[in-house]
């Protein structure tokens, strides 16, 4: 009896050790959110952070939303964070509405921003007040993007401002693009709601028209905002966030890629896989 005891012994100790009850102590899962709007900054950024938090072990949940809603869910806690608040003019009235609500990280594209009505150079007028000599050849209508988008309000607003002649069309960054790659083919004059960094001043000769107002503000920052206890809670993710930080001729070749074609994460992939020493300074590799 007494060696069936000490045999009955060994083999528990042996199912523990080899981890055979089901009550072992597991590693929580990591987990992080990231909120984005569906233009080709926020896209392109999104991707490559998804890769960065993916190597540093996470599983990644994208969320697309618009500019509005976003900063609603960081404010709420819904989503941890977004790559692309672009301060302090496009986003100027949702930060005044929820910038308390919400953590600002740092910005990491800073100062190399800018917003307002872009045009083709061969475009012969160079400054918003020239536009309603010209409303005609404009068609009467400035392209814009997304309802809602910071740009786009601030167009609502130079239209009221300069007295233009000219109905605002709002659609999509896609829609807006792909309309202006249409009239440059066709060599008509045609005036969007713009931003740079972005492709398409890569693609085609463009120019913003000068805004004697200042209605669209001058440089911007590209800026990390996350959830206001992401830091508390998850003090590795937001260290990533810290650290992240590269240049509009970073972002601007994810862009290119992705819009000649290249699938978002396989754009992503060819950054990061070019661009090591900048990913492991954000993971703390270096």
């Amino acid at each position: 009896m007494r060696s069936t005891l000490v045999l009955a012994g060994i083999l528990v100790l042996c199912l523990i050790s080899a981890g055979c009850t089901g009550t072992e102590a597991t590693e929580p899962k990591k987990e992080v959110s990231i909120g984005y709007v569906t233009w080709d900054c926020a896209i392109a950024s999104s991707n490559v952070m998804k890769l960065v938090f993916e190597e540093a072990g996470y599983d990644v949940d994208m969320i697309a939303v618009d500019a509005g809603p976003l900063f609603q869910a960081l404010a709420r806690g819904d989503v941890d964070f977004t790559t692309t608040g672009w301060l302090p003019h496009t986003h100027e009235s949702y930060w005044e509405q929820y910038g308390d609500q919400i953590d600002h990280v740092r910005a990491n594209i800073p100062g190399a921003a800018r917003i307002g009505l872009v045009v083709p150079t061969y475009v012969t007028i160079d400054s918003i007040e020239e536009m309603n000599g010209f409303t005609d050849r404009f068609g009467g209508r400035i392209v814009g993007i997304e309802p809602g988008a910071g740009v786009v309000a601030r167009t609502e607003q130079a239209i009221d401002e300069y007295g233009l002649n000219y109905n605002l069309v709002t659609s999509s960054s896609a829609g807006m693009a792909a309309e202006l790659g249409s009239s440059i083919n066709d060599e008509e004059w045609v005036a969007v709601t713009g931003w740079s960094p972005h492709w398409k001043f890569g693609r085609y000769d463009l120019k913003f028209l000068d805004d004697e107002k200042g209605v669209y503000g001058g440089a911007e920052d590209i800026v990390t905002l996350a959830r206001q206890d992401l830091a508390t809670d998850d003090p590795e993710a937001h260290g990533i966030l810290e650290r992240f930080e590269w240049t509009g001729d970073d972002i601007a070749s994810v862009m290119t890629d992705i819009a000649g074609g290249m699938p978002e994460e396989e754009a992503a992939q060819k950054w990061v896989d070019a661009n090591r020493d900048k990913v492991d300074v954000w993971l703390g590799k270096a």
